[in-house]
């Protein structure tokens, strides 16, 4: 949308279930950049003024055995995986989709496979939002040179504004890379 047209707000959330409890629950960054964007920006201007678009990306599986003990697997069994993920992905945005339609905001969700930082970056020039909201772990500078962060990499090289929003010190998990 060129600068001057009207519309909503549109706000890119990049979301990601918990590294913690798994599917379908949310992150504690995602889940805090959520909350964090409805309380400061949704609520300060209203409902109507925004439409959240949320994005979730999962991690392609390299070697296809996540979830099989087997190294004998059919072809059938590689669909059946793809289709436990995507509806694993589904029920985690269901989570983010149900809260906006219990607070009347505006919203679409969809999934891609890939690396968070490179999809995150091919989506915002997809799509073309007015912001881009991540969560972010905080972690600290070893952390970061080791794990990288998906927040760090947008701010850097993403055609829009970037809110991180940062974990609160009360919701780190024992090791920070938890989520």
């Amino acid at each position: 949308m060129e600068e001057g047209q009207e519309g909503p707000t549109r706000i890119l959330m990049g979301v990601n279930q918990s590294s913690l409890k798994g599917y379908p629950h949310p992150s504690i960054s995602s889940k805090n950049a959520f909350d964090w964007t409805i309380k400061k920006l949704i609520r300060c201007r209203g409902n109507q003024d925004f439409k959240l678009q949320f994005l979730h990306v999962q991690i392609h599986d390299e070697d296809g055995f996540n979830d099989m003990d087997s190294i004998f697997a059919s072809p059938q069994d590689f669909k059946d995986m793809e289709n436990k993920q995507k509806i694993r992905g589904i029920h985690l945005l269901e989570y983010f989709v149900g809260r906006c339609n219990e607070i009347g905001v505006s919203c679409e969700a969809w999934i891609k496979i890939g690396d968070p930082k490179e999809v995150i970056f091919h989506e915002v020039k997809r799509v073309c939002p007015d912001i881009l909201v991540v969560g972010s772990r905080g972690l600290g500078p070893f952390q970061r040179v080791i794990v990288g962060t998906v927040s760090e990499y947008c701010s850097k090289h993403v055609n829009c504004p970037v809110i991180v929003v940062k974990r609160k010190p009360e919701d780190t998990p024992p090791d920070p890379v938890d989520d």
